[in-house]
């Protein structure tokens, strides 16, 4: 059985450095998360000989199966919506957490990191496009509860998520990644912390989501393949 990878992975590497050029920055301030959920461990192992490290899943239990038949040196982040029911199991299998979506689930992973014995890195998903179907703290909720977030004393919140609406022309999502650029500059400024991370930008628009101050870029589809043979 052989895998493709539907574009270069050099083309998408040389797509991110241009955009962050156009926005003033280097590309080694860029992290590319390949999303390897509904992957295989076979598939997922190809794209790690044409040499990407970090790889991004969004359901607990697929990736516990799989993150074990896979080399020790890659770094898992969890990047879709977490229940609070899952958290005991996800904590130990993931460096950092895009998705932390509402105040009562960030109480319960500071809780059950406490009993574990965990320091959880993690971002807050806001759903600044106000789209019923996405989880994530509006952004009036956001201001109102990050006080309170910001004084877990497990929870290390190193930045903001959101995820854009998904339309045919990606310049159109532009004004949703600098809502989030704005709204963690004035976060950082209010609470004199650096929040330094922005995930924000997928297959589709990360080009623009960079532009707009993106520091990690969640991308899928432009990698994966379904496999041949």
């Amino acid at each position: 059985m052989s895998f493709q990878v539907d574009l270069p992975l050099q083309r998408i590497l040389d797509r991110i450095a241009a955009a962050a050029q156009r926005s003033g920055r280097s590309a080694s301030e860029i992290q590319l998360v390949a999303v390897s959920k509904y992957q295989p461990a076979p598939k997922i192992r190809e794209i790690v000989e044409e040499g990407l490290t970090l790889f991004g899943e969004s359901r607990v239990q697929e990736a516990a199966s799989k993150i074990p038949m896979l080399p020790n040196k890659l770094h898992w982040h969890f990047v879709g919506h977490l229940q609070s029911n899952k958290v005991r199991k996800a904590l130990p299998l993931f460096e950092l957490f895009h998705s932390v979506d509402s105040l009562d689930l960030a109480l319960a992973m500071d809780r059950i990191a406490e009993e574990m014995g965990r320091f959880p890195r993690v971002l807050l998903e806001v759903n600044v496009s106000g789209e019923a179907s996405k989880y994530g703290f509006s952004p009036t909720t956001l201001k109102a509860s990050l006080d309170q977030l910001l004084r877990l004393p497990r929870l290390q919140i190193e930045g903001f998520m959101t995820m854009a609406p998904l339309t045919k022309d990606p310049e159109t999502t532009r004004p949703y990644f600098a809502q989030l650029r704005e709204l963690r500059d004035e976060a950082a400024r209010d609470f004199g912390i650096p929040l330094s991370s922005l995930s924000m930008g997928m297959s589709h628009d990360f080009e623009i989501a960079i532009e707009e101050g993106a520091t990690l870029v969640r991308i899928g589809s432009a990698i994966f393949n379904k496999a041949e043979g």
